[in-house]
Order: C-alpha cells, then sequence, then structure tokens
C-alpha cells in the first residue's frame, strides 16, 4: 500500500489516451472498475497520506486500522457492486474568513472519502485531457505558482487591462443537473451517474461539499465551458506573437488579462459581456461588489491568489517598469496574529514541542507559498516577528521574577537548533534574480 499498483496506472493510462484520441468518446464500463478491491485499496492510501479529521460518525484512520482495513474495503466493494451503497450525511464546519464571514466545510465520512477517491482515480484521466491550459486549480501537476508565473508573464507582455471577475459562493451554487449534465457528455455510465447522483444529494441539494475528495474535480468540470470560451477568445484575437486576452484560472478565482493599446481597448467591453452569458448559463451569481476593470499601467494594483500586483518603475534600469508582486499586506497581518493567538493557547506546553509540532508546520506552510516573486521584504518581517514571538513565549512560561529570562537573552542556537524553529525563509531563487 505504499504505491500505485502498475494494473492500476497502466488503467488510468489506456483510460486518459483514449480521452484524448477522441475528444467525443462517452466512457461506458466504469463502474467495475471503482468497485475493485486494488482502486479503494488505492483511495484508501491517499485519503490516509493527507489525514484529515474524522466524519460526522466519528470513526477515525486509527480505529479503522484496529479493526482492518481490508474488512472496510471489501464491505465497500460489496456494496458497490450491489448498489447498496449509501453516504453518511457530512460534518459542517465553520472555517472564519475575512470580514466576519464564515465558510462551511463539508467533511465526509473515512469510508465516503474512499468512494470518492476510488471515483476520482477513475474519472479524472478523462477529464483532465478536456481541461484548458489556463486552468490551474486542483489539477495534477499543476501549482498556484504557475498560475501567477501565467497572470506575471501576461504583464510583462503588456496586458494592462484586468477583468477582476468574483463568483458569489461559487461552490455551493453549483446545479447538481448542470454537472450531471457535462458529466454525461463524456460518461455514458448510467450506474457511474448514479453514484455521482448520490454522492452528490449527500451534501444537499445545491453546491458542490467544499473539503470532498472529488469534489475539486466536479468544480472543474462545471467552469470547463468558461475555459473553452476564454480560449477560443485567446485564439481569435491573437496576431502572431502579440497577444491580446489572456486568462488565469485557479477553482473560482478567475483573471481575465487584456491588452491596453487602443486598438484592442473594445475586446474589454465583449469578453466582459461572454463572460458574464457564460456564467448565466451555470446559473452562478457575479458579486458586484468586487468585480471591477482595472488599469494596471496608470498604477492601480490588483490582487489574485494572495498577492499584490503593480506595475512600477524598475530599480535596476532607470526609465523602465517592471512587475512588483508581493504577499497582500492583509495576509501576512492575519497569519501573525493567528499564530499569536496559538500560542496563548499553549503556554502549558514545552517550548520543543510548541516550536517543532504546532509554531513550525504554520510557518512552513505560509513561507512556502509566499515565497514566490518579490517577497524577500515580507520574509523578513515575518521572520523576525516569528523569531520575536517565540522568545516572548519562552520567557512568559517562566517569567524574570521567578528566576527565568528575559526574552531579549534567549541565543540563536537555543531557539535555531535545540528547539528547532524553522530559519528557511528565502524566495524562490529564479525569482530573486528578477526582484526589482
Amino acid at each position: 500500500m505504499t504505491t500505485t499498483s502498475i494494473e492500476l496506472q497502466e488503467l488510468r493510462n489506456r483510460i486518459s489516451e483514449k480521452a484524448k484520441a477522441d475528444p467525443r468518446h462517452r466512457f461506458w464500463g466504469l463502474y467495475t472498475h471503482v468497485s475493485r478491491p486494488d482502486v479503494l485499496r488505492e483511495a484508501y492510501r491517499l485519503a490516509r497520506k493527507n489525514d484529515g479529521a474524522p466524519g460526522i460518525d466519528g470513526v477515525t484512520f486509527k480505529q479503522i486500522e484496529e479493526r482492518g482495513v481490508e474488512q472496510m474495503l471489501d464491505e465497500l466493494s460489496r456494496e458497490l457492486r450491489e448498489k447498496s451503497y449509501r453516504p453518511i450525511p457530512c460534518r459542517l464546519v465553520e472555517i472564519p474568513k475575512e470580514g466576519n464571514k464564515v465558510r462551511m466545510l463539508k467533511i465526509p465520512a473515512i469510508r465516503d472519502r474512499v468512494v470518492q477517491g476510488a471515483l476520482r482515480l477513475i474519472l479524472e484521466p478523462i477529464f483532465e485531457v478536456d481541461f484548458q491550459p489556463g486552468s490551474f486549480g486542483y489539477r495534477p501537476n499543476r501549482t498556484a505558482h504557475q498560475a501567477l508565473d501565467r497572470v506575471r508573464e501576461g504583464l510583462v507582455k503588456r496586458l494592462h487591462e484586468i477583468i477582476d471577475l468574483d463568483v458569489a459562493t461559487y461552490f455551493d451554487s453549483v446545479r447538481h443537473h448542470i454537472l450531471l449534465g457535462k458529466l454525461a457528455r463524456r460518461i455514458r455510465d448510467r450506474n457511474v451517474l448514479w453514484l455521482c447522483k448520490r454522492i452528490l444529494k449527500s451534501a444537499g441539494t445545491r453546491g458542490l461539499p467544499q473539503g470532498s475528495v472529488i469534489g475539486p474535480l466536479w468544480a472543474n468540470v462545471y467552469m470547463n465551458d468558461v475555459d473553452r470560451m476564454l480560449e477560443r477568445a485567446q485564439a481569435a484575437t491573437r496576431r502572431g506573437k502579440y497577444e491580446t486576452v489572456r486568462y488565469t484560472r485557479f477553482a473560482d478565482d478567475l483573471l481575465v488579462q487584456m491588452s491596453s493599446h487602443p486598438s484592442a481597448r473594445h475586446w474589454v467591453s465583449k469578453v466582459e459581456r461572454r463572460l458574464r452569458e457564460e456564467l448565466a448559463k451555470l446559473d452562478l451569481t457575479i458579486n458586484e461588489d468586487k468585480t471591477k476593470i482595472i488599469e494596471v499601467a496608470s498604477g492601480d494594483p490588483f490582487h489574485f491568489l494572495g498577492y499584490e500586483f503593480r506595475w512600477v518603475p524598475s530599480l535596476r534600469t532607470p526609465g523602465n517598469k517592471t512587475v512588483l508582486a508581493r504577499p497582500q499586506m492583509k495576509k501576512r497581518t492575519r497569519f501573525l496574529r493567528e499564530l499569536q493567538a496559538v500560542l496563548r493557547r499553549c503556554l502549558h506546553l514545552p517550548v520543543t514541542t510548541v516550536v517543532r509540532k504546532i509554531v513550525n508546520p504554520r510557518v512552513r506552510g505560509w513561507v512556502n507559498y509566499f515565497k514566490w516573486g518579490n517577497a524577500s521584504r515580507d520574509l523578513a518581517v515575518v521572520w523576525w516577528q516569528v523569531d520575536r514571538k517565540v522568545r516572548r513565549f519562552a520567557s512568559r512560561q517562566q517569567p524574570k521574577r521567578r528566576g527565568g529570562r528575559r526574552w531579549t537573552s534567549w541565543s540563536r542556537r537555543e531557539i535555531y537548533e535545540v528547539w528547532g524553529l524553522h530559519s528557511d525563509y528565502r524566495v524562490l531563487p529564479w525569482q530573486r534574480r528578477q526582484n526589482c
């Protein structure tokens, strides 16, 4: 259970090759593969690797392994073959958002995560072939940093008219019958569609379950026609090496960059109108308060995937301008505030435990994401603040008046070698060379 079986890899490759060779082919006979023990076993391995909290039934991975993983997989395989499988309702978890809002995560039970994972292993090779180059979210071998690279490259090519379009509550707005219709374009297997419908309805009458295994794939399937329209617009407006339209989508974050040349300005209104028409077909609502057209060349910034982009004078070549891409200030502030709140709740724990098991995973995750672009100064500030907060945390555990030490007296060796505090705050090397 450490690697994907060769037989499963070959199956996925054959499905992908067939989907690529015939874009109109509708697959049948897939349901047999979803219920196969080796497919379910691989789905369990991936779910176990991601770990995660239990669902509404409270069953954990440890409990499953104590009872026997193979026993659970055999039961799921039998239920799928007999079509008696019924998903357990998801556990609802509130995740705080900016502006005192919350995002509702729907956490499936582990057994349901395994079934969804098996379904995704079989469906992903089909739809991955159909997805467009400008889509980056939740796709194998594609990252947020690649999406940011695409946006930066567009700015360098003088695509400075930005359509920043915000879809309101995208995941909660997906219409099930529209999604099932899009799945049916490629799938002729009624049993697979039955299973898809059963998983969808277990999370409610509308929307995709955020926190599910299969939800991200379905989210891309739902938006793929929007991507296709934008791809056609890119091809129709391109003149040799010169682009007029470029789009980048990461899940529900969609950004369209357009040429600011006077001869191409009329395309802005045309593309925006077509975008609204495509989204209306999907019964999605546009958040008008957050949707705007931005002129980057005039100095206006825009935000994408947690970064702020600006077109600024270059420090290396006076008279020219360049792209400045830095983490949004509110992302940095929020991270440091949340870290401080966590430390306040952990005063009863040893410093080494807090640093290695609580502080480091949070810091490492934030830094690994925000080390792209012109983030050197931001990472330096975060490094200084984290170092300072950990020093103060250690001193609060035993104040000086009770024989402890001042927060300024801890040495770097104690903090970074003995306690093991994360210390790698370097930006990505190729980006560091391009900092302006």
